[in-house]
């Protein structure tokens, strides 16, 4: 399957950009469920992000409107010929998730839906999902307010689709540190880091950048666990 990761971002311009390729591995006028953590305003998030999909492409936008603390139910996606899981707070995200993490995928492999992550569905679509925190063993690695409301940097189980942990709004917020340091650590496999109004297209073996910024990629190479960081451009691939 085709999973496509977007790092944020509200950039007009890069819409067609970002959405399009998910949208046209739906088909034709596309039933796009929308998951979204519910905190009170999650019809008017919805509402953002049906306008700028029906701006892409013909599709139909379904909302998939969790409560906090509530648990995504698969039947909500029984329509659905796409699944874009939206931004809010990531930790939520994983809470609704977590019962479905194995039975998800399946389900979205069986019937060939395309999974689409906006930051924090970026996030979770990894096995090892990096969730939040802004603290290292009480040393700052990035700054508060792109917590998540965790303290220390925390991981979770993820859905599995992409074999390595992903941060967003890498350049934007100042997130990728603290991929860095999970991936220095231990905590992550390896690391990828997304700018907003970025795409990764993850497919078979190779990850494409499209979009407008950067994907910055962390691994541990060597018998001596040096951390290595290359940043690639739109238009760019690299091997899994």
């Amino acid at each position: 399957m085709t999973t496509y990761l977007i790092g944020g971002g509200w950039n007009d311009e890069a819409a067609d950009l970002l959405y399009g390729p998910f949208l046209a591995a739906a088909g034709p006028e596309p039933v796009v469920a929308c998951l979204l953590i519910d905190e009170g305003d999650g019809a008017e998030r919805f509402a953002r992000f049906a306008a700028v999909l029906r701006k892409v492409a013909p599709c139909r936008p379904v909302p998939v409107l969790v409560p906090l603390g509530g648990v995504l139910d698969p039947a909500s996606l029984d329509e659905a010929g796409a699944l874009l899981v939206c931004g809010g707070l990531t930790p939520a995200y994983q809470d609704a998730l977590a019962p479905v993490l194995a039975e998800l995928p399946t389900l979205l492999a069986a019937r060939g839906i395309p999974y689409a992550g906006f930051s924090a569905g970026a996030v979770v679509a990894a096995g090892a999902a990096l969730v939040g925190g802004w603290l290292s063993q009480g040393t700052q690695v990035c700054a508060e307010e792109a917590s998540e409301d965790l303290e220390e940097i925390e991981m979770r189980p993820g859905l599995g689709l992409v074999p390595f942990t992903v941060d967003v709004h890498a350049a934007q917020w100042g997130t990728l540190p603290r991929l860095i340091e999970a991936v220095a650590l231990g905590a992550a496999p390896y690391g990828v880091a997304i700018d907003e109004d970025t795409l990764l297209t993850v497919d078979g073996d190779r990850a494409r950048v499209s979009g407008l910024g950067r994907v910055h990629v962390v691994r541990v190479e060597g018998a001596l666990g040096t951390v290595t960081l290359r940043a690639y451009r739109p238009g760019e691939e690299f091997a899994l």
